[in-house]
């Protein structure tokens, strides 16, 4: 089995790539220096995860392809600069801005662009599930007449449109986490609604390069492309994980899924790590673990990590290799030490999803409204264009800071376990590993289940269910298998036998999380020892704990499929990572209204939690096709795309408003307004 989750990332890197540099005095280029590719490739070999990849050719791109997002004149000029003197370099250079130019620039950009194509080409035909591009020069700051910002050809806007000219695909998502705006991406499909692009970064009011009034959160698109384009402007330096989390959570994410992408191309820029002179922020590079797992699961998992930006060569390299662990499906790290996110992020993310809500249906019956962001005003007063809180000392401050080595991600030598019962063998993948425990005897179960009537024990098979229970958990926490599916007689029972087992044994926190009307026989207290989270019809009555957590949708069956996403994107996964639980408990009762592909869906982003610690119970009976996208989504199988969603029912997004407003007092990353707006959570 693991020898199958090997063969599914590529790794595209060519070091000609680094076989260039800044050949004069030029401040502004210092940072773009050949050691970018070379330390991140070398970590990636002396992690052993570059063996692991499998590893493809660079190409130069051919001028057909370059033309796809530039102009002839512009390609015909780069194209004479390897005949260039170094003064003429020079005065070439000098037309553009932030870049400079060397005599093989022109050839390393071919293949930057090359390999970029390569790795749509090999994600596109099926050859490989994703994989990362390790390029130089940069692409996202080309536009089609001019080099920029160290780019000299944009290498994600061309592979994009090559992936719609040559695959055919209808919508391509571009997450660009970069902490410059990749304004030559906007300016190519600014007026294209085949292509939403999203692009968070560093603008301090228009203060920061590249100092463009476009880069607000207010310029969405143009035309029929309206809406389609996403600025997240950070207004302050320090940004950490809680930050970057809310955005995915509260903007990026339910778009992304209701625009429903056959492609998803990421400009992994790594300024925006810790430690970075560019980005100033303190985002650990374990985020970037999570935040890819979280894309992953869109399009079917076709996604293509390109490299952009990243000048701290210590946070660099630790961030490309938390990326291509998470594509190669390890176990992400624990997201401990998570908060809430900054007044200035949460006035930037409030003002996103106001200026959006006219535009996806997703953002439409929110509650949050816009404000002109009081860190601006700030700015305005104090006259000269900085606040205190963002002074040359904090930077100062923040370029010296150390953060700890990343955890190491250690694979159990099992995925998956299974325990079927007889005679529903069948839907089970050749690759998990199949567990038949010890059954217990009544006493046992009576023992440890004393809140069960017994009555409920006598089923045939329960006893059997429960030590198959016991058995996966047990080889969980020996840390023999990553996750587990078993199939019950009783989820009720089941739940009540693995949260006492779990909490006894294996962890101090377990998330529950669990589909169904039934009431849930577990014991919520306020000690966090154990964390409910039920989509139901029914709210009940004597559960007002911050540790319970219904969410009771109004419209079930084959159209709540936008409501129960809602539910899941902008409050279940909130409050599980605010929580950081051990084990995560996922439960499909008989009366669960989900189907298979959103229960892939939820199966898979909840794996991102607990080192992708995870038990699923399945009612028996509930059907072979469930089971084994169930099964597939825990081997970490691409799961499928829900496709082009429908406007959540209204009455729904309020019940989940009325959850988060309700909660956002104890888990801060469900804020998604300023403090002022949310006093009750200032504590």
């Amino acid at each position: 089995m693991h020898q199958e989750m090997k063969s599914g990332t590529a790794l595209i890197y060519d070091e000609e790539m680094t076989r260039y540099k800044l050949l004069w005095v030029d401040p502004a280029c210092t940072v773009e220096v050949p050691e970018r590719l070379i330390v991140s490739h070398a970590a990636l070999q002396k992690q052993g995860l570059a063996q692991r990849c499998v590893t493809l050719p660079v190409r130069e791109a051919s001028d057909e392809e370059i033309l796809l997002a530039q102009v002839s004149e512009y390609l015909e000029a780069v194209k004479k600069t390897p005949f260039m003197s170094l003064e003429d370099l020079m005065t070439f250079t000098q037309q553009y801005g932030d870049v400079y130019f060397h005599p093989n620039i022109y050839h390393c950009a071919k293949l930057a662009i090359g390999a970029s194509l390569q790795l749509v080409d090999s994600v596109m035909t099926g050859q490989v599930r994703n994989g990362m591009a390790l390029v130089r020069p940069p692409g996202h700051h080309s536009q089609r007449s001019a080099a920029n910002g160290f780019c000299v050809f944009n290498n994600v806007a061309i592979a994009a449109l090559y992936a719609q000219k040559h695959h055919n695909v209808k919508r391509v998502l571009i997450v660009d986490w970069d902490v410059h705006h990749g304004q030559g991406v906007q300016y190519c499909f600014e007026e294209d609604p085949s292509v939403l692009y999203f692009s968070w970064h560093r603008y301090e009011h228009q203060s920061f390069w590249p100092n463009l009034r476009e880069s607000d959160y207010d310029s969405v698109g143009k035309g029929r492309g309206a809406g389609f384009n996403i600025n997240l402007p950070w207004n302050k330096v320090g940004m950490d994980r809680s930050d970057y989390l809310s955005a995915f959570f509260h903007v990026l994410l339910p778009v992304a899924y209701e625009f429903s992408p056959e492609l998803v191309l990421v400009s992994a820029g790594f300024d925006s790590a810790i430690g970075d002179p560019e980005g100033l922020m303190i985002a650990t590079p374990d985020i970037f673990a999570h935040l890819t797992h979280l894309l992953m699961s869109l399009a079917g998992g076709k996604l293509c990590a390109i490299l952009e930006g990243g000048y701290n060569l210590t946070s660099l390299a630790q961030s490309v290799c938390q990326t291509v662990q998470t594509l190669l499906a390890d176990p992400a790290p624990r997201p401990s030490g998570l908060s809430h996110p900054c007044k200035s992020a949460l006035e930037s993310i409030q003002c996103v999803r106001a200026v959006h809500r006219q535009y996806w249906n997703c953002l439409k019956h929110t509650e949050d409204t816009t404000v002109e962001p009081s860190t601006k005003r700030c700015r305005q007063e104090e006259g000269d264009g900085v606040l205190p809180e963002e002074s040359g000392q904090k930077k100062e401050e923040t370029q010296e800071i150390t953060w700890p080595e990343p955890t190491t991600r250690l694979a159990p030598p099992a995925r998956t376990a299974v325990a079927p019962p007889a005679g529903v063998e069948d839907w089970v993948p050749d690759s998990c590993l199949r567990v038949k425990g010890t059954p217990l005897t009544p006493a046992e179960a009576e023992e440890r289940l004393r809140a069960v009537d017994p009555k409920e024990l006598e089923e045939d098979g329960a006893l059997q269910s429960l030590g198959n229970i016991t058995a996966l958990l047990d080889k969980i926490s020996n840390k023999e298998v990553q996750n587990g599916l078993a199939v019950v007689s009783d989820v009720s029972v089941g739940m009540a036998c693995a949260v006492q087992h779990a909490v006894s044994s294996l962890t101090d926190r377990v998330l529950l999380v669990f589909v169904g009307h039934d009431e849930v026989p577990v014991q919520v207290t306020e000690d966090g020892k154990v964390l409910v989270v039920q989509f139901c019809s029914k709210e009940p009555e004597d559960r007002k704990t911050k540790y319970h957590v219904p969410v009771c949708l109004k419209k079930q069956g084959g159209s709540s499929e936008a409501g129960f996403l809602h539910a899941v994107l902008t409050l279940l996964l909130p409050v599980a990572y605010g929580y950081d639980p051990g084990l995560v408990l996922l439960a499909a009762g008989n009366d669960s209204w989900v189907g298979e592909v959103l229960w892939a869906q939820l199966t898979s982003l909840l794996q991102s939690l607990a080192q992708g610690h995870t038990l699923t119970l399945m009612q028996l009976g509930c059907g072979d096709k469930i089971l084994r996208a169930t099964a597939c989504s825990l081997l970490g199988d691409p799961v499928p795309a829900v496709g082009p969603l429908e406007a959540p029912d209204p009455q729904d997004v309020q019940e989940v408003e009325r959850q988060r407003r309700r909660l956002q007092p104890h888990w801060g990353l469900l804020w998604t307004v300023g403090p002022a707006e949310c006093s009750s959570a200032d504590g």
